[in-house]
């Protein structure tokens, strides 16, 4: 049954318990890994510009007013002025000025990369269907909330439009009920089990193996001086795996089995995502749906040799470490080779304007230096000579003295230049 948040005092109530929630998700101390910070950096701008195009995509003849762009920035999270941050990519965002007001549509080559990933998503929506069926196998009845997965759906690749895309259109695998009748109780439900499926990353690599197959087992990728958290995976990974398709009604609540089965299974939802992350808080509001225990952030940190969690930009993230070589994902989705070029088309942007503003203040500088130098020198002329003969001076170039002395030239140059650098 889904609870209602109907009265002032439930939603104070509500509001008041997720900072807590979130402190306790920093109570355990971890070590900081720089390279998988630095890929949660790389995707924090490029998450930014994403959700901007897809609002500009949605404006009447794909063009959005600025105006309305700056309401949406607190949305993302953004602070300061649309504008500003639109300019930083011109590679990307088409600024332009029409009848005193500012408008943004998308660029050529920026709309040639949306064109690329719709044909890309039309290829690869069999792998999508296939990616839904597993995440319903591994939840408790088989089935899933809409909303609740619309929370998660960029993680794994469906597009906004994936319930009446997919669904539709794979309608032997799946439907959407409403057992409540409520709108937010909307979910998409299984209906036939695909054995063919029921093979988690686990798995999969183990009988992929060079050695032509061996028993399922977690990888730790720590360095081999972490003792102490080593020898706590060697004991954890002693015990035999447990699939994460596996009915979690067998297992006894908080025993190695249940918790083995967890690991799995979180294992198996970040090898399902395209970037082998996901938030935790978001996790979080599916504990019920994957049957996961309450204490979901404290088994998470008591694997780091297989989990790394990231307080970056103040949101936890868990991130899948064998996911990753260094700071960079070990397989890329073809979605995600897209999105990089996206990303590679954002940093070209970001170059071209950070060299402008370089070249416009390098410009400043110069004639601020060369002003400065002017005036110093019209004072000095002005008390040696008189402010008459500094004109005369000026408008005849004929007599010594001022600019045209070499030894007042020379201190013009070392100023002028040593202010410009």
């Amino acid at each position: 049954m889904v609870r209602v948040l109907g009265s002032s005092t439930a939603i104070q109530h509500h509001t008041k318990s997720i900072p807590l929630l979130i402190r306790r998700f920093s109570l355990p101390s971890t070590r900081k890994d720089p390279d998988l910070e630095s890929a949660l950096s790389r995707n924090k701008r490029w998450i930014v510009n994403s959700r901007l195009k897809n609002i500009i995509l949605r404006c009447p003849n794909q063009v959005a007013p600025v105006k309305f762009l700056q309401k949406k920035f607190k949305t993302l999270d953004l602070q300061g002025k649309a504008l500003n941050w639109l300019k930083k990519y011109p590679c990307c965002f088409d600024v332009y000025l029409e009848e005193d007001e500012y408008y943004c549509r998308l660029t050529k080559p920026m709309m040639a990369l949306v064109e690329e990933e719709e044909l890309v998503k039309e290829a690869q929506e069999p792998v999508l269907a296939d990616r839904l069926a597993k995440l319903l196998m591994m939840s408790v009845g088989q089935r899933l909330n809409v909303v609740k997965l619309n929370e998660l759906k960029r993680s794994f690749g469906f597009g906004d439009d994936y319930v009446v895309r997919i669904v539709p259109k794979y309608a032997d695998v799946f439907r959407l009920v409403n057992y409540s009748g409520r709108k937010s109780s909307m979910e998409i439900e299984l209906l036939s089990w695909k054995p063919e499926l029921a093979v988690s990353a686990v798995e999969a690599a183990a009988a992929g193996n060079e050695c032509g197959g061996s028993e399922a087992s977690f990888s730790c990728s720590l360095p081999t001086t972490w003792t102490n958290p080593w020898e706590r995976f060697m004991e954890f990974n002693a015990s035999p795996y447990i699939s994460p398709y596996r009915e979690p009604g067998e297992l006894v609540e908080g025993s190695k089995e249940s918790e083995k089965r967890s690991v799995g299974l979180v294992h198996e939802l970040l090898s399902l995502t395209l970037w082998k992350k996901l938030s935790m808080v978001k996790l979080s509001h599916f504990k019920k749906e994957f049957g996961l225990p309450e204490k979901l952030n404290g088994m998470l940190l008591k694997h780091p040799g297989i989990f790394y969690v990231s307080n970056k930009y103040q949101v936890h993230t868990v991130l899948l470490r064998e996911g990753y070589d260094g700071s960079e994902l070990v397989q890329k989705d073809p979605l995600v080779i897209v999105k990089d070029k996206f990303g590679e088309l954002m940093q070209q942007g970001l170059y071209e304007y950070n060299r402008r503003r370089y070249l416009a203040n390098l410009e400043k500088k110069r004639e601020k230096g060369i002003e400065s130098v002017k005036s110093v020198v019209r004072k000095r002329d002005g008390i040696e000579h008189g402010d008459d003969d500094v004109d005369e001076q000026e408008n005849h170039g004929g007599r010594p003295g001022g600019m045209f002395d070499p030894e007042e030239r020379k201190r013009f140059y070392q100023i002028l230049f040593s202010d410009t650098q």
